[in-house]
């Protein structure tokens, strides 16, 4: 075991010391804010796309991909793949917000649609959203070391984040998208070496994509749940929805049409692990069963996964939690990078503070992924000029929805199926419908002509 310990830190240490090594030193707002080179140029397809994809491949979506693969079989794997439809939905709508509506950002749209309020309370979810990405992804990395809330463990939490924190207050944005691509390679090549291990093993592919049962308390109420929250997930994560305004429109949609496949397969792909934990009767976290019986050197592949994983998602939540407090929230012509820094610290710190508390990982999507169903007709009805009433009320019950959640206020008897996460989806098919409801009903307050001017043609 202490043979595995000194070649885990050594990954950790050695990966970071060398993308802070290659990572640019921001020297302006817009290298640091938006990710343009010394010579201002933006980012291509290939950059914007491969940053996508690992941004959003987190330590704590592998994990609960395996984990679900383990508990559901296929079905388990394919419904947490479906959140990864999420860069459709986003790409597809901030495109029209870009082109037919001319909004330079998220907060802009907000902003002129539903006034400063409204930009102060979604502000304060995508802070939660952020923070969460803090504990959820560092908290993988720490199981590899030991125990929840062990020294080991806390020990691992604390040199990770301050190594990744380290490279992302070097350049920023610009940090996070060069670091993207070597990530991204990375974790494409371990990954098809890990299938190439266990698949045979597994008994083929044809074995695990029949694995599980098809039924709503075997997986289908959790990949109901994910369809329906796709349509608000994406907009309450500013790691995603940043990249959407980095470079041209065309190239914008295209990147997040191809990160929707890239995406989608990988996720899909990584859950064979926890199929094939399943197939071998493992229990606990699927990943770190599987590694540790398929000797060090996959054990060291699968941890150099998740600290790929978890370092793209970490420095990509620090460069937009620093854009969200110095940019969307300060003065687009005060782009200070120090004070982006500033934030980028404090964020570090305050995002470790619910480790203390022993949150399971699962929690960080399906309970965020709740509270911000009020989201989606606030993006998907675009062209609705809704009063910033409409804004409050539909938000205000999606945040209710993920209280409900959280404290199991549901009754038992409004289930709408059986067996886990059934409270889950009940409560988002409830919430959604009536996020929509209250959207619409103060635009009766407008005459019919009024509304009609302000519908972008």
């Amino acid at each position: 075991m202490g043979t595995v310990l000194i070649w885990q830190w050594g990954l950790v240490i050695g990966s970071s010391i060398v993308l802070y090594a290659i990572s640019p030193v921001a020297v302006s707002g817009e290298n640091f804010f938006a990710g343009t080179s010394r010579t201002h140029e933006q980012p291509g397809f290939l950059t914007l796309t491969f940053s996508l994809v690992i941004s959003w491949i987190f330590a704590k979506s592998i994990t609960n991909a395996s984990n679900l693969g383990l508990e559901f079989g296929f079905v388990g794997g394919l419904a947490y793949a479906t959140y990864y439809l999420s860069f459709l939905v986003a790409g597809v709508v901030i495109y029209k917000i870009r082109t037919v509506l001319r909004y330079r950002s998220i907060h802009d749209f907000l902003m002129t649609r539903f006034g400063r309020s409204a930009v102060l309370v979604f502000s304060a979810l995508i802070s939660i959203r952020l923070l969460n990405e803090v504990w959820s992804n560092t908290m993988v990395i720490g199981t590899y070391f030991g125990e929840k809330g062990s020294p080991q463990f806390m020990a691992a939490v604390l040199v990770f984040s301050v190594l990744t924190l380290a490279y992302s207050m070097k350049g920023g944005l610009r940090s996070s998208l060069i670091t993207d691509m070597i990530q991204m390679v990375l974790f494409g090549v371990l990954l098809f070496v890990i299938l190439g291990v266990i698949l045979p093993r597994g008994g083929g592919l044809a074995s695990m994509v029949t694995s599980g049962h098809w039924t709503m308390a075997s997986g289908l109420n959790l990949l109901v749940a994910a369809f329906l929250q796709v349509f608000s997930y994406p907009f309450h994560d500013p790691v995603l929805t940043d990249r959407g305004f980095i470079t041209d429109p065309r190239t914008t949609l295209k990147s997040y049409l191809t990160a929707t496949v890239l995406g989608f397969a990988a996720i899909l792909l990584f859950s064979l692990v926890g199929i094939y934990a399943r197939q071998q009767g493992f229990t606990g976290q699927a990943a770190v069963a599987v590694s540790r019986t398929l000797g060090l050197g996959m054990m060291l592949i699968t941890n150099f996964i998740m600290i790929t994983s978890a370092a793209s998602t970490l420095d990509s939540a620090f460069a937009s939690v620093a854009k969200l407090g110095v940019v969307d929230l300060g003065s687009r012509h005060r782009q200070s990078v120090t004070r982006g820094r500033i934030v980028m610290g404090i964020t570090a710190v305050a995002g470790s503070l619910p480790l203390v508390f022993s949150p399971e990982i699962i929690s960080a999507t399906t309970v965020s992924g709740t509270m911000v169903i009020g989201l989606a007709p606030v993006f998907l009805l675009w062209k609705w000029h809704a009063p910033g009433m409409s804004f409050h009320l539909s938000v205000g019950t999606g945040i209710l929805s993920g209280v409900i959640l959280v404290f199991g206020l549901l009754p038992h008897s409004w289930y709408l199926t059986q067996g886990k996460y059934a409270g889950l989806l009940s409560i988002n098919l409830y919430g959604t419908g009536l996020c929509f409801l209250l959207y619409t009903v103060p635009l009766l307050l407008y005459k019919p002509r009024e509304v009609l001017e302000r519908v972008p043609v």
